[in-house]
């Protein structure tokens, strides 16, 4: 456990004399980076605690206004999650020993406190109350989860009396956990065989008997009150202790009437690829159905890609199938790197991979799914201390245009994938040819693209942010637009991917950051009111050798103070190579630079990096934010992500606010900042100008 240094320690003691010694101890000995706050009764210890969150409270037993247990409590009541160390006298240990029951972490008794000890004893009573706090998640964790099954867990003793029941348990037994604590399991269970109708001999006992870690037992029937029966499964296993002997026993019970269908689907969903833990052909096929389905009724296309490695079996015959297994395990975790959360990546065999993309809006989506697998795949794999280099061939197969279910989509993929080898491999092919003219569109668009900078057809808009206290804008997010000289305005879900693809991303991006400041400084000279401007950094952009050097360099060519720049990265982009990232975090955070998570609730990760990184913001997706009126009672993210932006003193903004009951809620459970329709679409920057001169007139803005 990392050692947690003391930077606030309130000390409760009125006697100046056992004042005066902690005092010199911590000058002498003490972190030179420790507070040290005293007073001198337990009512200016409630004042205190009001105020602020010591690290630690070292608190005297015996003060004017509360002796003994009382003050314990009284500052326990004050401060519950803080860590407390009492001092008594020589003849107060037995009541320091009750003051251990009630909360404090330790004790130190006075005319025996050395520096050593004091020290160790703070120490070891934050370490302790951290275990404690973790213990107690741990326990609330157990509890709901067990809670949460919809088995029956029965817990017992090695003599088989019950100590614990889950809710299914409760419901099953007909008892409370309080009734059937201490009585015998199959007192309170009675189960029978199903076939001869005898009772069932104590699972405990047999499982004990046949010195098996797991009996379980199928065929049963539990005789609940009033003679009703339920047809159940059961399985126990033991609890053991440090020696590995019996100390207790976990029964589940399963209601089979009522389960049958759930479990066969577990167990249909529980085959994967022993190597890969991918997926296998089995639950393929399950899951292109479904979303075959899925997409019918929303009018969605379903993409089935079939990828083979180009020259595998050379690799297996040089360097040996462990070698073979590695990279595969390699390709198999890029290409869920790579994909979407609601993708499936599953493996057929040998060096054979099936991607499933449900739910696209075109064809092209699949074409871009396509090249950025095989841009992984390329990418060299350390294995046993080589660096393999490897390509892949992918076939394309598109519902409904190439089949109407999942065998035919799959073969008509692999069909194509033939043909992408035959093609000169390191490539992709459509199973249509008229599937092609689509993937010629995307072309097109790629073409326009590495023009379109040259002829200035890139402009940007700007959306305000907006105080929702006050009313006031205080920012601005740059949004980039295309106009296509011939297809006239191009949406950026459409043109962006295929920058990212390509790599037109990074003199994209850079020429957005330069024109963003360069307009921010603009408006700051004619006058208008300073706001902060943000800017959207995409993956390729941040992970660019150069990133911080194109960053600094715009900044210092448009003078547009860092202080006033917020870049926005989605949880993605942080949580890759997190080291790196925090690297570039802190050096943009050297130089002023604000940063703000995009998007957030919406990737997966650990939470962890809040604390980790310098971040400034966090923004709520408008999916979210759409819930507050479409699905009232499914706000339970947005209200989460302000709470947690409160506690750790980020900033919360949220995103696509197009209502007034949207903005009541957002105030109400006050949210700091909003963009959206409700407030101002995306203007060019003549009218964002006006803007920043007249205000935003909108109403539910408190200005006292």
């Amino acid at each position: 456990m990392k050692e947690k240094s003391i930077r606030v320690l309130l000390l409760v003691e009125d006697n100046p004399g056992d004042v005066g010694l902690l005092r010199q101890m911590f000058s002498e000995h003490g972190s030179p980076h420790t507070e040290l706050t005293m007073v001198r009764c337990m009512r200016d210890a409630e004042k205190h605690l009001e105020q602020g969150t010591p690290d630690i409270i070292v608190l005297d037993l015996g003060l004017p206004d509360a002796q003994g247990l009382e003050a314990l409590r009284r500052a326990r009541a004050a401060a519950p999650r803080v860590p407390l160390v009492v001092l008594t006298a020589l003849d107060d240990e037995s009541l320091a020993a009750q003051a251990l029951h009630e909360g404090a972490q330790d004790y130190l008794i006075k005319g025996q406190i050395e520096p050593r000890g004091l020290f160790r004893a703070l120490r070891y009573a934050i370490e302790r109350k951290i275990m404690e706090d973790s213990l107690f998640m741990e326990k609330e964790r157990a509890q709901v989860i067990l809670n949460s099954i919809g088995d029956a867990v029965i817990c017992t003793d090695v003599s088989g009396n019950i100590a614990f029941l889950n809710l299914a348990a409760e419901k099953m037994a007909g008892r409370s956990r309080q009734q059937a604590a201490g009585r015998l399991m199959n007192k309170v269970f009675r189960i029978l065989d199903a076939t001869s109708r005898e009772a069932v001999p104590d699972p405990i006992e047999t499982a004990a008997g046949q010195n098996q870690a797991v009996l379980r037992s199928s065929n049963c029937i539990l005789v609940r009150h009033a003679g009703f029966e339920i047809p159940i499964e059961h399985s126990v296993s033991f609890i053991r202790d440090r020696d590995g002997r019996p100390d207790g026993a976990v029964i589940v019970l399963r209601d089979v009437s009522a389960a049958q269908a759930m479990a066969v689907q577990m167990i249909h969903s529980a085959q994967h690829d022993f190597l890969t833990g991918l997926p296998n052909r089995m639950l393929l096929n399950d899951r292109v159905n479904q979303a075959i389905a899925l997409s019918s009724r929303r009018r969605k296309k379903v993409a089935v890609l079939f990828l083979d490695l180009d020259g595998f079996k050379h690799i297996n015959d040089s360097l040996g199938h462990p070698a073979g297994d590695k990279l595969l395990q390699s390709i198999a975790s890029r290409l869920a790197d790579c994909l979407r959360g609601s993708d499936t990546v599953t493996r057929q065999g040998g060096d054979e991979f099936v991607v499933l993309l449900s739910e696209l809006e075109d064809s092209q989506d699949a074409a871009l799914a396509a090249r950025r697998m095989l841009g992984t795949v390329a990418e060299a794999h350390s294995i046993n201390q080589h660096d393999l280099q490897i390509t892949a061939s992918v076939g394309v197969s598109v519902y409904p245009d190439d089949g109407a279910d999942a065998e035919t989509l799959i073969k008509n993929a692999d069909t194509a994938m033939y043909q992408a080898k035959e093609n000169g491999r390191q490539s992709y092919q459509f199973f249509k040819p008229a599937m092609n003219v689509r993937a010629v569109e995307r072309q097109s668009i790629e073409e326009g693209l590495r023009r379109a900078l040259e002829r200035q057809e890139f402009v940007l808009h700007y959306q305000p942010k907006v105080d929702l206290r006050t009313g006031e804008i205080t920012g601005a997010e740059a949004l980039i637009r295309w106009t296509h000289p011939i297809r006239g305005p191009v949406s950026p879900a459409q043109f962006i991917p295929v920058a990212e693809d390509c790599g037109l991303i990074l003199p994209i991006g850079n020429w957005v950051l330069r024109e963003a400041c360069k307009q921010a400084r603009a408006w700051l000279d004619a006058g208008l009111p300073l706001t902060t401007m943000a800017v959207n950094i995409s993956a390729m952009e941040f992970r660019d050798e150069r990133f911080l050097e194109g960053v600094f360099a715009i900044l210092d060519d448009t003078r547009w103070d860092p202080r006033y720049l917020e870049l926005e990265l989605t949880e993605s982009v942080l949580m890759k190579r997190v080291e790196s990232t925090e690297s570039i975090l802190k050096a943009l955070k050297a130089r002023g630079v604000r940063l703000a998570v995009d998007d957030f609730g919406t990737g997966y990760s650990s939470l962890s990096y809040l604390r980790k990184f310098p971040i400034d913001a966090l923004k709520i997706d408008q999916s979210f934010v759409r819930q507050i009126t479409t699905v009232p009672d499914e706000t339970t993210i947005v209200t989460a992500v302000i709470s947690m932006g409160r506690s750790l003193n980020l900033r919360v903004v949220a995103e696509g606010v197009e209502t007034e009951e949207e903005l009541a809620f957002l105030q109400a459970h006050q949210c700091d900042e909003a963009q959206g329709y409700y407030f101002s679409k995306p203007v060019i920057p003549r009218q964002f100008a006006k803007l920043l001169k007249s205000g935003i007139s909108v109403l539910s803005f408190d200005h006292n």
